[in-house]
């Protein structure tokens, strides 16, 4: 990553207190994938830093600096979708989590990004989140390497059999004869068929997909929790 960035499109996914006046502030950028800056005076009772640089806020970014953390030079706010709803709210709060602690530090996801804008339009407007972040988890996957065809066994190189039961395993996908550890047993060919279809809003399809991204996330996270799914439990 070059040591001087100018006017890069990024989003805050997180910020915390830094020293006495400073936070640090994770973003995720289109160029620069996610990264971590030094705004320095920016917890300041006297700084429009410390109201503007909240999640979910899109901006304009200079920074420089080579380490992993960077220096926050100059930030444009721009206009932002507001997250109106508490499921909508915990929901954006969870692909931000996901990003901040999943994805590695500056490598560029173009594609990501965009699913990222795409899925925070979806938040700000949706009454039925499931689907939305069903569809973000299924970019996240690709993004990170770990994409796979819902209509296909990669064991067997088939088409799935809408009579058949699958399994899925995230370092392979959708396969009909597992191993052993396999992590996720009894999927409905049928069901599969229909998410590689896109449905993600019928009960089996969504209940199914809900599954298997959940398997896929715990198996990114390496057995660390997500702070943000505490949330859903207690609201």
């Amino acid at each position: 990553m070059p040591g001087s960035v100018q006017g890069e499109p990024a989003y805050v996914l997180h910020r915390r207190p830094y020293r006495e006046t400073s936070l640090l502030v994770d973003l995720f950028s289109l160029n620069g994938g996610r990264l971590t800056v030094v705004a320095k005076g920016a917890n300041s009772s006297r700084s429009p830093l410390k109201a503007q640089l909240q999640p979910f806020q899109p901006v304009l970014v200079d920074w420089q600096g080579r380490s992993e953390l960077k220096t926050l030079v100059q930030v444009e706010v721009r206009q932002a979708d507001a997250l109106k709803g508490t499921v909508n709210l915990y929901s954006g709060l969870y692909i931000n989590e996901l990003l901040q602690r999943v994805l590695p530090a500056g490598d560029a996801h173009p594609h990501l990004f965009a699913a990222y804008i795409h899925t925070l339009a979806e938040l700000s407007l949706s009454v039925d989140v499931e689907p939305v972040l069903r569809r973000f988890e299924v970019a996240f996957a690709e993004a990170l390497g770990y994409g796979f065809d819902w209509g296909k066994a990669t064991d067997t190189g088939a088409d799935v059999d809408p009579a058949g039961v699958y399994c899925y395993e995230p370092e392979q996908g959708i396969v009909l004869a597992p191993a052993p550890t396999v992590r996720l047993r009894g999927l409905s060919g049928a069901t599969l068929l229909q998410l590689a279809g896109g449905d993600y809003e019928s009960p089996d399809a969504r209940r199914m997909a809900k599954r298997v991204m959940r398997v896929l996330v715990d198996y990114l996270l390496q057995g660390k929790p997500l702070h943000s799914r505490s949330l859903f439990l207690k609201g």
